[in-house]
């Protein structure tokens, strides 16, 4: 029997996602324009805002225009805003996505095993997305390499974008990582190295600050954002917001996508590494209904190793990956085709997806710091808590109405592949969830306003009680019983201090007691209770425990 010939892939394109949280800039400023922070060239700093592709008509292309009406309205002004002109910033404004670039990276160079030969890999885009009161930002890093073999494609796209490794092999190498990670300049110049293999750096890291790091070559992407634990100083401080495997989505043209097995398309799609084409990764069972919920087969026609349609979609939420055949020209074309659609229709789609899904972690995580600051008995930190939360409903609000779409588009493809992508990120559930802590901590605030209200109206009531006393003693003095007419008039002023000073003194001792006084007019009005459990209700009055 012939050898089967190894399946190739002619063009894999792997873009990563990776959504991190980000510091205050100002404690006390109402929204933070981290951006900005970066929009100041220096040495050290590699990052340019990106020129909005939408500023010059003369180079806007058809590209930019299907893109564009892919989407529905609202999603259009998200991502585009609406223009120029003074009548439509009164509206909605220029788009809330802020886009950084570096362009300093060229190639990564990365080595899968010890003994394994490096792949370099193209760096087609490496961006960082803001967004306007989010304080989240998204690495987008693109990369690209041709003719690969099958099995290696699956085992780089698993390891490539590893934030840190879960665990040490005996060999000393990170747990499902690679042995090396090289970020590559114009020249070939090394600039950074990854460092999953030092342990001890990792190890002492999560003692020191019960918080992951990440490898070395990953900070110096972010930089000259620095992580928030760790002793670096930077404009921006970030933290790790997610899972240490990041998100991706991956294009593979193949040179004979009939090929694909099962199991293949069920590793593609989980985001396993390479296996067995003949062998299910998982039980029978568990995979019983795979076609139904990772893959989107509209374009996909089953040949059994004939040709056939061959545009698969494998959705799982954290991955988004296609899989074509590398001789069709539509699928393989830049300029309108699949790939095409993949690096700017798709990438949206899945950025969008992600970002609510990190937006929403973001105020979650928020909610969790403003309660754990919480203190009942402390009045400075019930002002801080009140602010907290009016700041966090203040964002949630402009989020759902500005952010938050359970639709994005009505063409099918796109339409159906974010409905998978979001089904699989459970973000409906998770937005419920979120919305559900606000309303309770509002509820809590609205409790605690209506307790406090319920005291003044008690201690007023108490002061007005036995202020009866004074008004009495006051009327009584104005009922010109006494002719005191004939008097000089510093007599007469002292008379009026010798009744202001007393009762304006009795009652503010009456509000210092209005609690226990309270508590005695209770028990005098209430038939049930003894003349004595009275009498001990008067003298608690002064001789009570606080």
């Amino acid at each position: 029997m012939a050898p089967i010939p190894e399946k190739r892939v002619k063009h894999l394109r792997q873009i990563l996602l990776w959504p991190v949280y980000l510091l205050p800039l100002d404690e006390d400023a109402p929204i933070d324009d981290h951006w900005e922070a970066l929009a100041t060239p220096s040495a050290d700093n590699p990052w340019r805002e990106l020129d909005d592709e939408f500023g010059d008509p003369a180079e806007f292309q058809t590209r930019h225009y299907n893109e564009f009406v892919t989407f529905l309205p609202p999603v259009q002004r998200f991502l585009y805003g609406q223009g120029l002109g003074r009548s439509v910033s009164k509206v909605y404004g220029e788009s809330p996505i802020r886009v950084m670039r570096r362009s300093d990276i060229k190639r990564v160079r990365v080595t899968l095993d010890r003994d394994d030969e490096p792949i370099t890999l193209h760096v087609a885009h490496v961006d960082l997305y803001f967004f306007f009161d989010i304080d989240i930002t998204l690495l987008a890093l693109e990369v690209y390499v041709d003719d690969i073999a099958f099995d290696t494609a699956q085992t780089l796209m698993f390891r490539f974008g590893r934030a840190y490794p879960a665990y040490w092999e005996g060999s000393g190498r990170g747990g499902h990582c690679p042995w090396k990670v090289e970020w590559l300049g114009a020249g070939d110049e090394v600039l950074a190295t990854s460092d999953y293999e030092n342990r001890e750096k990792f190890l002492s890291f999560v003692c020191k600050h019960r918080a992951p790091t990440t490898a070395a070559h990953w900070e110096f992407l972010m930089s000259p954002m620095v992580l928030h634990h760790g002793d670096k100083k930077g404009p921006v401080r970030y933290r790790q917001l997610e899972y240490y495997r990041m998100p991706y989505m991956a294009y593979l043209a193949l040179d004979r996508a009939e090929t694909i097995s099962r199991s293949d398309s069920i590793r593609l799609a989980l985001g396993n590494e390479a296996g067995d084409g003949g062998s299910l990764p998982y039980s029978e069972s568990y995979l019983a209904d795979f076609e139904t919920r990772f893959c989107y087969d509209r374009n996909f026609t089953s040949g059994g190793g004939q040709k056939a349609a061959s545009v698969r979609f494998h959705a799982s939420g954290d991955t988004l990956v296609v899989t074509g055949d590398a001789d069709d020209v539509f699928y393989t074309s830049q300029e309108g085709g699949i790939l095409c659609r993949f690096r700017h229709q798709h990438f949206l789609m899945f950025l969008i997806a992600h970002f609510q899904k990190a937006s929403l972690h973001m105020f979650s995580d928020r909610m969790v710091a403003a309660v754990s600051r919480l203190e009942i008995a402390n009045a400075k930190a019930n002002r801080i808590f009140r602010g907290d939360v009016r700041n966090t409903h203040e964002n949630f609000l402009r989020f759902a109405h500005r952010y938050w779409f359970s639709s994005i588009s009505h063409q099918a493809q796109v339409h159906e592949l974010f409905d998978m992508t979001r089904r699989h990120l459970k973000l409906d559930s998770l937005y419920c969830e979120v919305r559900e802590e606000l309303q309770d901590m509002g509820s809590f605030l609205d409790v605690e306003a209506m307790r406090k209200q319920n005291e003044t109206v008690v201690r007023l009531t108490v002061v007005t009680t036995f202020g009866l006393v004074g008004t009495v003693t006051t009327g009584f003095i104005g009922m010109n019983l006494f002719d005191w007419t004939q008097e000089p008039a510093w007599w007469r002023v002292a008379a009026f201090l010798a009744v202001f000073v007393p009762t304006a003194a009795l009652t503010l001792y009456t509000v210092v007691k209005s609690r226990r006084l309270s508590d005695f007019l209770d028990a005098l009005s209430d038939e049930k209770v003894t003349w004595g459990r009275r009498w001990r209700a008067l003298l608690r009055v002064w001789f009570g425990k606080s």
